[in-house]
């Protein structure tokens, strides 16, 4: 087993990467997952993924390997950095999950925190 793959900024696990571009194989049309930060959610902020077609932007952070693509923009790295992307298979279900270390509370979904 691979370790993690790290950025100075973000980790992201090896069952993140497997789930990635499982999904990314399985749709064509699109070629990467966007994890983003957006103002809401029930903490103040929340995480967004989406399944994008475009090329990242100069400004967007690019994490590739074994067939998984995931960018993050520079304004979410501010909220994200240290943080380690997972995917989580278990009882409660399947999600991806990010442990932040700037965030000082979150919600019991896992999607909402604030700093």
């Amino acid at each position: 087993m691979n370790a993690p793959l790290e950025n100075p900024q973000i980790t992201v696990t090896d069952a993140a990467i497997q789930r990635v571009a499982k999904i990314l194989a399985g749709t064509p049309d699109k070629n990467a997952l966007r994890i983003s930060v957006e103002g809401g959610g029930c903490s103040g902020f929340s995480y967004h993924y989406d399944l994008v077609a475009e090329e990242p932007s100069s400004e967007d952070t690019v994490i590739e390997r074994d067939g998984a693509r995931i960018y993050f923009d520079n304004m979410s790295l501010m909220y994200m950095g240290g943080s380690e992307v997972d995917f989580v298979d278990d009882l409660m279900g399947q999600s991806f999950q990010i442990k932040n270390p700037n965030a000082v509370a979150s919600c019991g979904c896992g999607t909402s925190f604030s700093i």
